[in-house]
């Protein structure tokens, strides 16, 4: 009798435990990827995070309360009226002068006008132009250069409207306008992370305006949006799921968001220059080397030398600390 009332036990702890495990997988392992694959909104808020703005109600007005001293802030503006909040860094020997502090737009549109070379800061998926690390880039590009670094809209202090592919290469289309317009001298284009997809996106379009930057620097590049989202940290819960690709993946191809840097990078006519560290989480070290070598492959001479950097895993500098090299 005794032995009967333990099987049964048993058998209905088996069927429970059992009932909550299905439970459980479908609540983590269906739901989640159906939700994901008919909701746009939850798909471009994976792909643009804006709402994490880090850090919170910077000032932006004032970037020399971060360490930026001879910065300015102003505002560009597009014929959609769609505003981009700018940071104009002047190089250190222009920072240097007497009162940098109080001198108006006119002290910077002249040393804007002077020569000295210019790089566009198209920053990565999450925070703002005011995130950290971020600044400690500015400051390690402004020892040479000038540096315009702004926010894509739906980020920081631009317009807040959502964001998609096309919108935010034209952010950038208009930023470099705005800069070709002032100056005469070299212009260079650095993303980082998804900026690297939109740069090179930007920088395809601009060569069908017989427009060319001096270069294009690439911190951090994967391929295509369907490769990375394979290597993404947090997909590795789901990629085994024989609905990963029809789920998650081809539905973000289907909402267009695709930034096919791997094919836009084919009609880039400047140099290019890949950065990317061997111990990156975010963007894995090997989608920058296949970009490198798929574009090498099919580069033709006159369209500008391509080079490669790695940074070997000892250095630590992850996704977001190659300013340290």
């Amino acid at each position: 009798m005794l032995w009967m009332a333990k099987r049964r036990y048993i058998k209905r702890f088996t069927l429970t435990a059992l009932k909550v495990l299905i439970v459980l997988f479908i609540t983590i392992f269906v739901v989640p990827p159906f939700v994901f694959k008919y909701s746009y909104k939850l798909q471009q808020n994976v792909v643009f995070p804006a709402f994490v703005n880090i850090p919170r109600n910077p000032n932006y007005s004032n970037p020399s309360k971060f360490e930026l001293l001879g910065s300015r802030n102003f505002y560009v503006e597009n014929e959609n009226n769609v505003r981009l909040g700018v940071w104009h860094i002047l190089p250190e020997n222009f920072s240097r002068v007497a009162n940098v502090a109080s001198k108006d737009d006119s002290y910077f549109d002249e040393a804007l006008s002077s020569g000295e070379t210019v790089v566009i800061y198209n920053h990565g998926n999450s925070a703002n132009r005011a995130a950290t690390y971020r600044i400690a880039m500015y400051k390690f590009l402004r020892k040479y250069f000038h540096v315009v670094a702004y926010d894509y809209r739906g980020y920081g202090d631009s317009t807040d409207v959502p964001p998609t592919e096309t919108g935010v290469v034209s952010d950038c289309l208009i930023i470099y306008q705005w800069v070709a317009n002032r100056t005469s001298a070299k212009i260079f284009i650095w993303g980082h992370s998804l900026g690297t997809a939109i740069s090179t996106h930007a920088v395809s379009i601009l060569g069908t305006q017989n427009l060319r930057p001096f270069g294009l620097i690439l911190e951090s590049p994967f391929t295509n949006m369907r490769e990375e989202i394979n290597e993404y940290p947090l997909s590795k819960l789901f990629r085994f799921l024989p609905w990963f690709h029809s789920t998650i993946v081809e539905p973000m191809q289907e909402n267009k968001f695709i930034f096919a840097t791997d094919r836009h990078i084919l009609t880039v006519d400047c140099p290019i220059l890949i950065l990317h560290a061997e111990d990156d989480g975010i963007v894995p070290f090997h989608l920058g080397y296949k970009l490198y070598r798929e574009t090498l492959q099919y580069r033709k001479p006159d369209q500008g030398s391509i080079a490669f950097i790695g940074f070997s895993r000892g250095k630590g500098y992850g996704h977001k600390q190659i300013f340290r090299a």
